[in-house]
C-alpha cells in the first residue's frame, strides 16, 4: 500500500465525449476529414502519397481556401494528414507503370470512424495526427532545398545540422514544462504563458541569477523555434497560441530579444494548452513512461490504492478523486473498507489515516457504525473519535492518555509526510505542544514509528527555544529507547 509521489499534479481532463468534438473541430484535422471525402477515382498522387501539384488548387478550392500559395499549402498539409492518420489509403502505381506514373486514393478505414465509431475512435485518430504533426514541427527548414542536393542527386543531410532526436526532445520537454504550468494552475482555466518564459524554462540553469549574454541570446533563438513550431502546433488544436510580433523582427533584427520586466510581453508570443492538448500531452508522456495522473483513474480502484494513490495530491484533486471513487463504489461498506486501508506502520500510513478521515467526511453519518467498530483500534481509534466529534455525535468515549499522544505523532507525521504549508505545520507543532503541560516528557514513549522523526521536527519548528530544547532530548530518548 505504499505510495510515490508523482511526478505531475493530477490533471482534470474533459469527458472522452467532448474532448472527440474538440478533436473533430481541429481546423487541420477537419481539412483532413473533407478531403478524405473529396477525394476519388479521378484523385491522382505522387510516389510519397503527396496530393500532385496540378491538384492542389481544386483541393484548396473545396476547403475554401485561398487559390495562392499559402491556399496550395494548407491543402497539401490537410491531405498528408489524411495519408497519415488513415483517413485516406493510397495505392502506388504499379512498378511497370514507370517513373511518372501516379498512383491512386481512395476512402481508408478510418474515415468511417469519424461518424461512425466511439469518442475513443476518433481520439484515436487524432492522436495518430498530432504525431504527425509533431514530427512536422520538429523537422528542419529548407531555405533553399536545391543546396543540399548533390551532383548525383543525393542529399546532404549533415550540412543541416539537425538531429531529429535532438529536436524532438527539445519540444517535448517544452511542451511537459507547458503541461507542468498548466495543471498546476488550474487546469483548462489557466494563464496564457509568454513565450519567452517557456524558452526560458528549457535554457536557463535553476540556480542562475542573472542571465548572461549568451544564455539570452539562447533563449532569444529558442523563442523563434518555438514561434515556427507552436504556429505547425496550433491547428492541430493542443494550443491556442498569438505568435511573435513581427513587427519585433523589423525593429530588432533577425531574432527577437527577450522583453525588458517593462514591456508589453504578450507581443513576444502567448501560448496556451486546450483541453483537448492536455489530454494529448498527457497521452504522449504515459506513452514515454512518465506518471502523469489525472483525477478519475481511481476511481475503479480498491480503498488501498486510493488512499495510496491521492496521499500527495493537492487538497481539491483529493477530493476530487474521493467523491468519484464514492460515486463509483456507493457509500455501502465504503467505511469500512477505507478504515482497513488506513491501518499501516509503513512511512505513508499516517497520510493514509489523514485522507481516511477526510473521505469519511464524505460519506456521511452512514460511516458512522464502520467508525465507531474501531474506536478500540490503537491506529484508528483517535481519528474516529475526531470524526466522530465533528459529526456531532453522543455518547463518544474518552481517549485514555496514550492515545492522544499517538494521535498527535500520527497527525504531525503525516503533515511532514505531505510536505504542507510550513507555516501552518509550524502553527500545528506549536498548539500541540502548548495544549498538553508536559508533552516532551510523555511524546517520547509513543509507540509510533514516526515517534523520533515527528519530535526532531517539533525541535527545528517550535519558535520558543525551550520548547524546542525539550523536543529535540525527547528525541533522543525515542531513538534511544528504540535502539535507532
Amino acid at each position: 500500500m505504499s505510495a510515490e509521489r508523482p511526478t505531475l499534479p493530477p490533471v482534470r481532463l474533459r469527458t472522452e465525449a467532448e474532448l472527440a468534438r474538440d478533436a473533430l473541430a481541429a481546423p487541420l484535422l477537419a481539412r483532413a476529414v473533407r478531403l478524405a471525402r473529396w477525394a476519388g477515382p479521378e484523385t491522382r498522387v505522387g510516389a510519397g502519397g503527396e496530393l500532385v501539384e496540378e491538384q492542389l488548387p481544386a483541393a484548396a478550392e473545396h476547403l475554401g481556401l485561398t487559390a495562392d500559395e499559402d491556399g496550395a499549402a494548407e491543402a497539401s498539409e490537410a491531405w498528408r494528414l489524411a495519408v497519415d492518420t488513415g483517413l485516406v489509403d493510397i495505392e502506388d502505381p504499379e512498378e511497370a507503370a514507370g517513373e511518372d506514373a501516379e498512383g491512386t486514393a481512395s476512402a481508408g478505414e478510418n474515415l468511417a470512424l469519424i461518424t461512425g465509431g466511439s469518442p475513443q475512435d476518433v481520439l484515436s485518430i487524432w492522436l495518430d495526427g498530432l504525431e504527425a504533426v509533431h514530427a512536422d514541427a520538429t523537422a528542419p527548414v529548407f531555405e533553399d532545398f536545391a543546396d543540399l542536393v548533390g551532383e548525383d542527386g543525393s542529399i546532404d543531410f549533415e550540412s543541416l545540422n539537425w538531429d531529429p532526436e535532438v529536436e524532438a526532445e527539445f519540444l517535448d520537454g517544452v511542451l511537459g514544462n507547458l503541461y507542468l504550468l498548466t495543471v498546476s494552475d488550474g487546469g483548462a482555466d489557466a494563464a496564457p504563458v509568454p513565450l519567452p518564459a517557456l524558452a526560458a524554462s528549457m535554457i536557463v540553469p535553476d540556480d542562475m541569477g542573472e542571465p548572461t549574454d549568451d544564455v539570452l541570446e539562447q533563449v532569444s533563438e529558442a523563442m523563434m523555434r518555438l514561434d515556427d513550431q507552436f504556429r505547425v502546433l496550433e491547428p492541430i488544436g493542443i494550443v491556442e497560441y498569438r505568435p511573435l510580433d513581427e513587427a519585433l523582427l523589423a525593429e530588432e533584427g533577425e531574432d527577437a530579444t527577450p522583453p525588458a520586466d517593462d514591456e508589453d510581453v504578450t507581443r513576444y508570443g502567448m501560448v496556451k494548452l486546450t483541453p483537448l492538448g492536455l489530454y494529448g500531452i498527457r497521452a504522449r508522456m504515459l506513452e514515454a513512461g512518465v506518471d502523469a495522473p489525472a483525477i478519475g483513474d481511481l476511481a475503479d480502484k480498491a480503498a488501498d490504492a486510493l488512499l495510496g494513490g491521492i496521499a500527495y495530491y493537492p487538497e481539491t484533486a483529493a477530493r476530487s478523486e474521493v467523491e468519484l471513487w464514492l460515486t463509483r463504489r456507493g457509500a455501502d461498506g465504503a467505511a469500512a473498507e477505507l478504515l482497513a486501508a488506513a491501518r499501516g506502520a509503513d512511512q505513508q500510513a499516517p497520510l493514509r489515516r489523514l485522507h481516511c478521515q477526510q473521505a469519511l467526511a464524505l460519506v456521511g453519518a452512514e460511516a458512522e457504525p464502520a467508525v465507531r467498530a474501531v474506536l478500540d483500534d490503537p491506529e484508528l481509534g483517535g481519528l474516529a473519535r475526531v470524526w466522530l466529534a465533528e459529526l456531532g455525535a453522543v455518547d463518544v468515549p474518552a481517549p485514555p492518555e496514550s492515545m492522544i499522544f499517538w494521535l498527535a505523532i500520527d497527525t504531525i507525521a503525516a503533515q511532514l509526510e505531505s510536505e504542507g504549508d510550513l507555516e501552518a505545520l509550524q502553527g500545528l507543532v506549536e498548539g500541540l505542544a502548548g495544549r498538553h503541560s508536559g508533552f516532551f516528557d510523555e511524546a517520547w514513549r509513543v509507540e509510533h514509528p514516526a515517534t523520533a522523526d515527528v519530535l526532531e521536527a517539533m525541535g527545528r519548528l517550535h519558535s520558543d527555544k525551550k520548547k524546542a530544547k525539550e523536543a529535540r532530548k525527547a528525541a533522543f530518548k525515542a531513538r534511544s529507547r528504540t535502539g535507532a
